[in-house]
């Protein structure tokens, strides 16, 4: 808890002192299932980390580029849990700006809402006690979401991309993006169907942190 509070306000300084906090280390091409992408690796100056952005097509005027900020989930994204919907968001975003012919995918490194993979699986232990996914993270010492989506701004000012088409169902999400300045042109759902394992935690990200969706 002291470790992720000091982490806060060691970013929030280099945010205030920093004109730029990331920077592009490595590009190349990238051929996957959904078809050919180029994939940029940046790294944070707040903190280190990397992140990730795959760019479909040519976004080189920079308007009105469909975009999604996706925050990492190894169980999901990798693993396939079935407590989430992650991993079926990934594939639907990639999938629409495979598309469309012209997009950004930025895979951003906030593992459980942004409290790390220890926390995350400590958390899943608590929802098998039967808190929920935000009584978890705020019994562990918190907040229900710790993620900040300045780096991936950045990330996209770096590309040249000035609008956005923003894939999401979550308004805090929308809110940061707008709040660091960029210009969000329109908000796509980015909905996924329910299902026995997963309707419980929709209906809490609904119910708790307000995400638009229309089937729980």
């Amino acid at each position: 808890m002291f470790r992720w509070l000091r982490i806060q306000v060691q970013a929030a300084i280099h945010w205030v002192g920093a004109r730029s906090p990331v920077h592009c280390v490595a590009s190349a091409k990238l051929p996957t299932a959904y078809g050919d992408f180029d994939i940029h690796v940046y790294e944070s100056a707040i903190d280190g980390q990397t992140q990730v952005a795959l760019v479909r097509g040519d976004i080189s005027n920079g308007e009105g580029v469909l975009a999604r900020m996706h925050s990492a989930c190894l169980t999901g994204d990798i693993f396939h849990s079935a407590r989430c919907d992650c991993g079926a968001q990934l594939d639907a975003a990639l999938s629409r700006i495979a598309a469309e012919g012209r997009g950004v995918l930025l895979y951003l490194n906030q593992e459980g809402r942004g409290i790390g993979l220890v926390n995350k699986i400590r958390a899943y232990a608590l929802q098998e006690q039967g808190y929920d996914t935000v009584e978890a993270n705020e019994r562990l010492g918190f907040p229900a979401d710790s993620r900040d989506y300045r780096i991936g701004v950045q990330m996209l000012r770096d590309l040249g991309v000035r609008s956005v088409r923003l894939l999401s169902n979550n308004p805090r999400k929308l809110a940061g993006v707008t709040g660091g300045g960029l210009l969000v042109s329109e908000r796509l759902p980015i909905e996924i169907a329910p299902s026995a394992s997963t309707r419980h935690y929709l209906k809490t990200k609904k119910d708790k942190l307000g995400h638009q969706l229309t089937s729980v």
